[in-house]
């Protein structure tokens, strides 16, 4: 599909950037993330900082350099986070401010256990939320970059039964303004065409099914249509995701978390990666969990990882990669 990946033509190599290392929190150090992790750097082999517990990450990779700062990184090291607060959240900390002061490229992140941390205090439901506080951004976006797939989701990690009353005209059309700005901005694609889902079967049948379409989804593509921007929709999520898998459209914005995962994870388990949309820095992720079932068996696939590192670096190529983005794509609240 055209415009696959970051341009090569958009403004040129930042050397800088390329020479700064990636920052990467493995996440549960009880979990797959440190195995995943140094199988993935061993393989690619980038500058980087690893933040996180350095017992669990050596026992992978044998001893490394440790480092009391980013700033002092050279090739692979590690820096272990001081205090009381979870490895997991102080490992974010740590590596936002590394991006957001500029020494580092970009953040990747391996799988956390939300419900472990939450227990701790831990008051947001995953990493992008976190990560839209720590950076000062409002309404940060969750999306998935595959092979072929694109997709941004209106709502995250809430019930289904609430999905329904939080998906409003604001959101869908603050979603819509993200994915555009990472297209173009990030992926190089100069007029991005998305694809917008209904919410009900058959995006509601002109009412019949539910009016959430016609009452919120629609006002919110046509608003989108009004900064020219190429939106189609509401549609039926089948027919978006076909669309995108044939190259008719580059990106999908969907209703919520399963309409968007189910079919993405089908086709591309292992290739896709996890971004934050709207953030002053690049963020990669995983597209697993901490699979406790198998942690420290050796066998975890690095695949996605791999996939993670493999697109923060094309990511940060070029000096549009690293430019701030806009309020209105950030989702930051402008009274809109």
């Amino acid at each position: 599909m055209a415009g696959a990946g970051p341009s090569q033509g958009h403004g040129g190599c930042e050397v800088g950037s390329m020479k700064r290392p990636l920052v990467l929190t493995p996440g549960d150090p009880e979990g797959i993330g440190p195995e995943v992790a140094i199988a993935a750097l061993k393989r690619l082999n980038p500058s980087a900082v690893l933040v996180g517990e350095a017992a669990a990450l050596e026992r992978w990779s044998g001893p490394l350099p440790r480092v009391s700062s980013v700033r002092e990184a050279t090739g692979l090291c590690i820096l272990e986070p001081q205090g009381t607060e979870p490895v997991e959240v102080a490992s974010l900390r740590i590596a936002v401010d590394a991006c957001l002061a500029g020494t580092a490229r970009a953040l990747v992140t391996g799988p956390i256990h939300k419900e472990k941390l939450i227990n701790r205090g831990f008051e947001y439901r995953g990493h992008t939320g976190f990560l839209g506080a720590l950076c000062g951004v409002d309404s940060p976006g969750m999306a998935f970059v595959g092979r072929v797939h694109r997709s941004a989701l209106v709502t995250t990690h809430i019930p289904l039964i609430q999905v329904a009353e939080k998906i409003t005209r604001t959101r869908v059309l603050a979603v819509i303004l993200q994915s555009h700005a990472f297209c173009r901005d990030r992926l190089g694609i100069p007029s991005p065409r998305i694809a917008v889902c209904g919410l009900n079967p058959h995006a509601g049948e002109g009412g019949l099914l539910g009016r959430e379409e016609i009452e919120v989804i629609e006002p919110a593509c046509i608003a989108a249509r009004e900064q020219e921007i190429e939106v189609h929709g509401p549609i039926s999520a089948e027919a978006a995701f076909r669309w995108n898998a044939e190259g008719k459209v580059d990106w999908v914005v969907g209703m919520y978390h399963d309409q968007v995962l189910a079919p993405l994870k089908l086709v591309e388990f292992g290739s896709l990666v996890n971004v934050t949309l709207g953030l002053p820095l690049v963020r990669t992720s995983v597209d697993h969990g901490t699979a406790y079932d198998i942690a420290g068996q050796g066998t975890a696939d690095s695949s996605s990882m791999e996939a993670a590192i493999s697109l923060a670096l094309q990511l940060t190529q070029s000096s549009a990669a690293v430019s701030p983005i806009s309020d209105s794509a950030r989702g930051v609240s402008q009274g809109r």
